[in-house]
């Protein structure tokens, strides 16, 4: 079973500027919408984006709610040809300058009209703008990569071990260029991380629900809320550090 990541959410807001801003500045387009009564959720990527990469799911509860961003999600990154090009592009659209490439060689970060972190990366695969990865943070870095590996069944693409930090990538076996990966960061000082609320969950795709539940149990994942209780229509776990991730069936 691949667990495919198959998106990301976040909580907005004020839903019509969440999706002027990602369908402005990012070029995305909504994919789907559901309408769940007292809250709606937005689907949306770029238009020629690869058939296993990711989507970015944006909440939004009616009425008037504000969100806490905490500190135990980081961002997401997209992907563009030329960062610094991207950067500007962004800039001259009237986004905030956050944190520019001149700060940063390599990657910039904008935030959107919530506060959630992007990061511009530089890839030369994958449609522009879409997702390279989700970043989280991690209180135990062998318990977050043991978890990854024995859960789903993930292998490291790609680490980074600096003075006081650690970022490690992670995606299924034999994972297309496209997918988009989850990071892990570990800082080395022993913090503890605030989950907040206005990020909501990573999702992983599976090919039979239940089965998939049944794997990650066994595995001694947290049973959250089991597939019966979601009306078998998905389910959720949470890590150690307590993330939520979705299991949904494709």
């Amino acid at each position: 079973m691949a667990y495919t990541l198959d998106h990301v959410m976040m909580r907005v807001e004020d839903d019509e500027a969440a999706l002027d801003w990602y369908t402005t500045h990012l070029d995305y387009e909504v994919k789907g919408e559901m309408d769940g009564g007292d809250f709606t959720n937005y689907f949306l990527g770029p238009e020629d984006m690869h058939e296993d990469g990711a989507i970015l799911e944006l909440t939004y509860n009616h009425g008037d709610h504000s969100y806490d961003m905490g500190d135990a999600w980081g961002h997401i990154a997209v992907r563009v040809e030329d960062v610094e090009a991207a950067y500007a592009e962004l800039m001259d659209e009237g986004v905030e300058d956050y944190r520019p490439p001149e700060e940063n060689p390599g990657y910039a970060f904008v935030k959107d009209p919530d506060g959630h972190e992007i990061e511009i990366v530089e890839r030369d695969h994958g449609a522009r703008w879409s997702i390279d990865h989700t970043m989280i943070r991690v209180e135990d870095a062998t318990e977050a990569l043991g978890y990854w590996t024995r859960t789903f069944e993930y292998e490291h693409t790609g680490r980074w071990e600096a003075d006081s930090f650690a970022n490690y990538f992670m995606k299924p076996e034999g994972a297309a260029d496209e997918e988009m990966a989850v990071e892990l960061t570990y800082n080395y000082d022993g913090r503890t991380y605030d989950m907040g609320d206005a990020w909501g969950h990573l999702c992983v795709r599976v090919d039979d629900l239940d089965d998939a539940w049944d794997d990650v149990m066994t595995r001694e994942s947290e049973d959250y809320r089991d597939p019966e209780s979601c009306d078998h229509n998905y389910a959720f776990t949470k890590d150690q550090d307590g993330h939520e991730i979705e299991l949904i069936e494709r």
